[in-house]
């Protein structure tokens, strides 16, 4: 028995370092057979290194499917027996990760709605003190990084030596397109922050829906991430949760298949070579638009004291819509996109208004 453990945990050592790292399983462990025939169709691709099922779902509003509970573990433990998969589920609570564990589950992952809690999260790293399994952490519901970053830092500072990300995407009101919004900028501040640290990307919770899947696992493996987590169900259309963002393992063959798996680094001289040269030109760029806002920022304080002067606001709204038109003239002409320029002045445009602020206040 104990030989067999052992070999689980080699097995997982492997999962844990290999890249892409792909992660599937329906949304909700729903009944015994619905596990156990997802898990050897995911098996038979050939191309999923562990199964996932939500146990535990926290759900937005009451009366939608929650989970069977510690019911469904069994089921789990059943699927790794038969198809030799590891396993993986959310956990919220210090007694999930007790029952996960006490189901051999083999990696762990806390999700968003715990993310955005302290408490809970402290919580689940306190039961995970001592205990060798690794964990992956789901970004917070609302873009906040100190609140993910957090949740990293707790986790380690409990012991836990593995962990990594999962970027799920972030809710933003009025969304449409997605169902959480990706923020690419915000994962990638992420990778920043924890070099090598894994990070997963969840098509199926930043989409909501199949049909985008495809473009959004590509557009993460292109920012290097380090692998993906897709759910999958023997029966789709029939899912009692997230129905509509689900695919059958055949589909999602169908999709790990077509899509282009990057590296981040190459020994071609003549590339890195002309990359070098990219870079460079790139970074003299940047130098030169550095001193121009730093120009900008002058003629702002000069205006700034002009006003002060003559008692004029310091915003002036008809201003600042003859720059944005302005610009989005321009930027259409250089094949800048509308939704860059208006981040982009946004920020000039704040930046501007603090220096003049200042002006006024001295």
């Amino acid at each position: 028995m104990q030989r067999e453990v052992q070999t689980m945990k080699e097995i997982m050592q492997e999962k844990w370092n290999k890249r892409p790292l792909i992660i599937s399983g329906p949304c909700s462990a729903e009944t015994e057979e619905q596990v156990l025939e997802t898990a050897a169709r995911l098996a038979k691709t050939g191309k999923v290194d562990m199964l996932r099922a939500g146990i535990w779902k926290p759900r937005t509003k009451p009366g939608m499917f929650e989970g069977n509970g510690v019911s469904g573990l069994p089921w789990l433990l059943q699927a790794k027996k038969i198809t030799g998969l590891p396993t993986t589920v959310e956990v919220a609570t210090a007694k999930h990760v007790e029952d996960a564990l006490r189901f051999e589950v083999d990696m762990l992952w806390i999700g968003a709605r715990t993310t955005v809690n302290p408490f809970s999260v402290q919580e689940v790293a306190d039961a995970l003190r001592g205990v060798e399994v690794p964990v992956l952490i789901k970004n917070p519901i609302n873009p906040d990084l100190e609140l993910w970053s957090g949740g990293i830092e707790r986790l380690q500072k409990a012991g836990v030596r593995q962990v990594g990300m999962i970027h799920r995407g972030f809710s933003s009101y009025g969304n449409t397109e997605f169902r959480n919004a990706p923020m690419w900028h915000l994962p990638i501040e992420m990778k920043r922050r924890f070099p090598g640290m894994p990070l997963v990307c969840d098509p199926s919770h930043i989409c909501g829906n199949r049909s985008m899947l495809q473009s959004v696992a590509q557009k993460s493996i292109d920012l290097d991430f380090d692998g993906l987590m897709i759910e999958a169900h023997i029966d789709p259309d029939n899912a009692w949760s997230d129905a509509k963002q689900q695919v059958t393992p055949e589909r999602l063959l169908e999709m790990l298949t077509a899509l282009v798996w990057r590296s981040e680094n190459t020994t071609e001289q003549e590339f890195i070579n002309a990359l070098t040269t990219l870079r460079e030109q790139i970074n003299q760029v940047d130098d030169e638009l550095l001193t121009l806002l730093g120009q900008r920022m002058k003629l702002s304080d000069r205006i700034g004291q002009y006003k002060k002067d003559n008692n004029i606001t310091i915003l002036q709204t008809n201003r600042w819509n003859d720059i944005l038109e302005r610009a989005f003239q321009k930027g259409e002409a250089l094949g800048l996109t509308k939704e860059f320029i208006i981040k982009y002045f946004d920020a000039v445009h704040m930046e501007s208004i603090q220096h003049q602020n200042k002006v006024m206040n001295s």
